[in-house]
């Protein structure tokens, strides 16, 4: 069913009006001086850099072997099977269908009680082009700071969880785990991304857009296009008219907010009048209330195309959790990119202020639940080989790739077990995380 209403026209210029007056708020970047908290100190840092070192041949096998027989969303058997073959090999015992998801993950060491960090993993695949988004050097990355941290994490009266997300390119996987409780329990998350060129990602400013679906399919009437067309109903006309508004509206939306959609269903013969046509499409905004503004209008935009026609029109709203926007913890990127500078590897100068368009991760309703963090790092590749570039699959396999694997595995695992042992570090993280609003769930 579509979302409630909003107010119409109204309330969006409303909401547009706010977001505007937000954006040309002077800002000062937080993120670019170091972190002043202890977190779990040398001694320790070195212990998990060791760990995780002893693991890389471990490690590369197991992104080799995922990028050799890619899955997608919620279909990641195998997938999931390597993960916990690396585990058990190890000393621990994972749940997999965990979440009453048949593909996802759970494994915890540690007390059961105290403070509780989670290690996040994904391991899905794209349709045709494999692993070209590097989900399997993602599910390295988390099994190795897992591993590399739990003998740790052991000695200081804490909790760690590694959690395996399926369907992060189709499903939302995490907004699944959160609705079946999984996350009430755990203080903190983070994962870490892979990305072209060397780079790390910046510690302030790395947001992505929040975005739903939005499927449609309108219903006519069939006639001979030639002999009898004044009989018929032209469902592919409302497809049309929809995917014409949408283009309309475009130019009167939020610089960063994206609209796209494709035809999926336009008739089965030119000579036959379409009683069925569908459309799906994908709306982006880079802030919740936007995002369901933008939802609003483009649902208008259908039905209207419905009106116009002459054809009934079926909307499903979100026929897959929606993916909310990335809202990273400073505090925790600070602690992210001391690590990084420990293994040789600097993070970037914080870009300016500014609202970011582009992609979309189901990692943002954990960073709205819970603070959180999802930065990226370079694995050597070329700079224009981007995620979901068909070519990007096979960099995740070089040299380069598993060694800014072992370098993000150390560095995840160290913001793990600083955040473990530092409480000092957990009431920044959490004043900071109350300061933007808290906890917060979609609902629709």
């Amino acid at each position: 069913m579509p979302a409630p209403r909003s107010g119409g026209a109204n309330h969006a210029q409303d909401v547009y009006l706010e977001y505007q007056r937000r954006s040309r708020t002077p800002q000062t970047p937080p993120g670019d001086e170091p972190s002043r908290f202890a977190g779990a100190g040398a001694d320790a840092h070195t212990k998990l850099g060791r760990s995780v070192d002893d693991l890389r041949p471990a490690l590369e096998t197991l992104a080799t072997r995922l990028y050799e027989a890619p899955e997608i969303g919620f279909a990641e058997h195998d997938s999931v099977r390597e993960l916990a073959a690396v585990l058990i090999q190890h000393g621990v015992e994972p749940e997999v269908g965990a979440y009453g998801l048949e593909t996802a993950l759970r494994a915890q060491v540690g007390t059961g009680d105290g403070p509780h960090f989670a290690i996040l993993a994904e391991y899905d695949a794209l349709p045709g082009i494999g692993h070209a988004c590097g989900h399997n050097l993602i599910a390295g990355i988390a099994v190795g700071a897992f591993l590399g941290a739990a003998p740790i994490v052991r000695e200081l009266g804490a909790t760690l969880s590694l959690i395996g997300t399926p369907a992060e390119e189709n499903g939302g996987g995490k907004e699944h785990i959160l609705r079946a409780g999984g996350f009430d329990e755990i203080h903190a998350a983070a994962m870490v991304h892979p990305a072209a060129g060397a780079k790390a990602s910046p510690i302030w400013g790395e947001r992505t857009t929040g975005v739903r679906r939005i499927a449609v399919t309108y219903r006519g009437r069939a006639a001979h296009a030639a002999g009898e067309p004044w009989l018929g109903i032209n469902a592919l006309d409302a497809v049309v008219s929809a995917y014409q508004s949408v283009a309309q509206l475009r130019q009167h939306i939020l610089p960063i907010d994206r609209v796209h959609g494709i035809i999926t269903d336009g008739g089965a013969a030119p000579n036959v009048v379409p009683e069925q046509a569908s459309a799906l499409f994908y709306v982006r905004s880079g802030e919740i209330d936007t995002l369901r503004v933008l939802t609003d209008r483009v649902v208008d935009a259908l039905r209207g195309a419905a009106l116009a026609t002459g054809t009934t029109a079926e909307i499903e709203v979100d026929p897959v959790p929606p993916y909310l926007p990335l809202e990273p913890s400073v505090e925790l990127m600070r602690r992210w990119a001391g690590a990084l500078g420990e293994r040789g590897r600097e993070t970037p100068p914080s870009p300016a202020v500014a609202a970011q368009a582009g992609p979309s991760t189901d990692m943002g309703n954990v960073t709205q639940f819970i603070p959180a963090i999802h930065p990226s790092i370079g694995i050597g590749g070329p700079e224009t080989v981007h995620p979901h570039h068909a070519a990007f699959a096979d960099q995740t396999v070089q040299p380069s790739a598993f060694a800014a694997m072992t370098d993000a595995a150390a560095g995840l695992g160290a913001v793990a077990i600083d955040y473990l042992a530092d409480g000092a570090l957990r009431a920044a993280v959490d004043a900071e995380f109350a300061a933007r609003g808290g906890r917060y769930r979609w609902e629709s």
